[in-house]
C-alpha cells in the first residue's frame, strides 16, 4: 500500500500533476524542533534544474499542516504537503492509450480499472519522491547513524570527470542513462534487526525499492561475494578502534550486517537505478485502442539521468527504516 513502519510510520499520497503530493508520519516523538526551513538543505538536494535533470521546476516548499505547535512536534502525527504548480498535463493526452515502453502506465490501468491518474505517471512519478524526503528528514532526527549517500556511478562511468560530457552527450541522442548510488550509514550501535523477514537487509531493500526507478540493492560485497572463496569472503572479528568492548568485523564484507542485526561496524549498501524510460528517441509501442503497434513520441519534460538527485531519497528512506527499528527496540 502507501504506509511503511510500525511505529514510525509513514504514509504518501498525491499525483505527478494533481494539486499536490504530501505525506502524513504517526510515530513522531514528542518535542522535537522542527519547522518549514528544516526541510529544505534535502529538498534543495532533490531539485531539479541541474545538468541532466528535468526542466519541470516547482517551488517545493513545504507546509506544515499538522503534528507542530511553537516550533516542536507535539506527538500528533505530522502532515507535510507540497503544491503543484507547474504542470502540463496536456502532454499526455496524446497518449492515454499508448504505455510508455519502461513507465507503469500500462500495470496501473490494469490495476486501476483505466480509473488511474495518467499525467506525468500519476501516483507512480518521481514527484512522489518529494513527500519521501520530508519523511526523511523527520526520521533523521529521531534515528540513530549518520546517513550520507553519494552517486558513485553513471553510465557504468565511476570518473566524475567524464559525467557531464556522457549526460550531453545522452541529451543530445534523445537518450538517458543509470546510475549507482552508495549509502554509507556510521555510528550505528550492534544489535538493531531480527533474522528473517524483519533483517535490516530486508527493510532497507523493502523502502530502497519504493523509490521509482530501483532496479537492484547490494549490501557490502554484494555479488562479489558469490564469486570469492569462503576464506576470502569470511570476516574475521577485532576490537573496536575505539577501544570500547566488543567486537567488529575486521573488512566489513558484509555491509554491517550479520544474520539480518546490525553488528556495530558501518552498514554499507549499493543502489542500482535504471535509465529514465521517457526518451526523446522514437520508440515503438503498443496503442491499446487500436490494438496496432505505433511510433511513440514522448512528450513532457523529463530527466536525462534522474540517479542525479536520488542520494537524498535513498538517505530518507534509510532514516525512516532505522528510525523505525529504533523505534520499535525501546
Amino acid at each position: 500500500m502507501n504506509t511503511f513502519g510500525r511505529v514510525f510510520k509513514v504514509g504518501i499520497f498525491g499525483e505527478s500533476h494533481g494539486p499536490a503530493v504530501g505525506v502524513v508520519i504517526d510515530g513522531v516523538k514528542a518535542g522535537l524542533p522542527l519547522c518549514e526551513e528544516d526541510f529544505m538543505s534535502d529538498i534543495l538536494r532533490r531539485k531539479s534544474g541541474a545538468r541532466g535533470t528535468t526542466p519541470r521546476t516547482e517551488s517545493d516548499e513545504p507546509r506544515i499542516i499538522s503534528g507542530v505547535h511553537d516550533g516542536h512536534t507535539t506527538g500528533a502525527p505530522v502532515a507535510v504537503i507540497f503544491q503543484n504548480g507547474n504542470t502540463r498535463s496536456g502532454d499526455y493526452e496524446s497518449i492515454r492509450d499508448i504505455p510508455r515502453p519502461g513507465h507503469a502506465d500500462y500495470v496501473a490501468s490494469v490495476k486501476w480499472n483505466g480509473f488511474n491518474d495518467p499525467r506525468g505517471g500519476g501516483h507512480f512519478s518521481g514527484r512522489l519522491t518529494l513527500p519521501l524526503v520530508a519523511a526523511g528528514v523527520i526520521a533523521k532526527k529521531m534515528c540513530p547513524g549518520r546517513i550520507e549517500a553519494s552517486l558513485v556511478e553513471i553510465g557504468g562511468e565511476p570518473d566524475r570527470s567524464r559525467w557531464d560530457a556522457m549526460l550531453d552527450g545522452a541529451s543530445r541522442e534523445g537518450d538517458s542513462l543509470g546510475g549507482i548510488v552508495e549509502c554509507r550509514v556510521e555510528g550505528l550501535p550492534a544489535g538493531l534487526g531480527e533474522p528473517f523477514f524483519d533483517s535490516v537487509e530486508s527493510l532497507l531493500s523493502h523502502a530502497v525499492f519504493s523509490i521509482p526507478g530501483v532496479r537492484g540493492i547490494e549490501f557490502g560485497d554484494g555479488f562479489s561475494a558469490a564469486r570469492m572463496t569462503g576464506s576470502q569472503h569470511n570476516d574475521p572479528f577485532v576490537r573496536p578502534e575505539d577501544g570500547k568492548a566488543g567486537a567488529v568485523p575486521s573488512k566489513n564484507g558484509a555491509g554491517g550486517v550479520n544474520g539480518g542485526i546490525t553488528s556495530g561496524a558501518p552498514v554499507v549498501f549499493r543502489v542500482a537505478f535504471k535509465p529514465t524510460s521517457s526518451i526523446a528517441r522514437a520508440q515503438q509501442t503498443l496503442d491499446l485502442s487500436s490494438g496496432e503497434t505505433v511510433t511513440l513520441n514522448v512528450p513532457g519534460r523529463h530527466d536525462v539521468c534522474f540517479a542525479l538527485r536520488t542520494p537524498v531519497v535513498v538517505e530518507a528512506v534509510t532514516a525512516i527504516v532505522l528510525a523505525d527499528l529504533a523505534a520499535c527496540r525501546k
